[in-house]
């Protein structure tokens, strides 16, 4: 029998525009929005491209690669039902699409998971790739981690 998941699930905004999103995530793929006009990646999802302002935006599977461009370990979670998790490490990736996301890094310790956070095994710059947290039959959660050589 499985734990059930006690953490706030995603809060869409407007569910039709990010559908696509949530449904590649389920697939193990993280797509994102690319406007067809002007070529340029869209994040988060919407419905017009806030370059150009067409609506023509197409949803593109995308490698799940990126670098690490900030982070932060947090100790003192926002809500009480991460407490279990702590010390975990929030952080911004930057894509090789070239767009930035919000997102957790996991896996980040050289002996795995669940594992507090120690800086030195964390970089600024340092290759990522996308995972997926099947976190309930409804929903998967994209998560990043190091890329491990070898």
């Amino acid at each position: 029998m499985t734990t059930p998941y006690n953490k706030p699930l995603p809060n869409v905004y407007n569910a039709e525009v990010s559908r696509p999103y949530w449904e590649a995530a389920k697939r193990h793929e993280l797509a994102l929005q690319r406007c067809k006009p002007c070529g340029r990646w869209v994040w988060f999802p919407r419905e017009i491209c806030p370059f150009c302002l067409s609506q023509d935006l197409e949803w593109v599977p995308t490698a799940g690669k990126g670098r690490l461009y900030s982070y932060t370990i947090v100790y003192q979670p926002a809500s009480p039902s991460f407490n279990g998790d702590v010390p975990y490490v929030n952080c911004v990736v930057l894509l090789n699409e070239g767009v930035r996301i919000n997102t957790m890094l996991v896996d980040h310790s050289p002996i795995g998971q669940n594992v507090p956070p120690v800086p030195d095994d964390i970089k600024i710059d340092m290759p990522v790739e996308v995972v997926f947290d099947d976190v309930t039959p409804e929903w998967t959660l994209p998560k990043f981690r190091p890329v491990r050589e070898g």
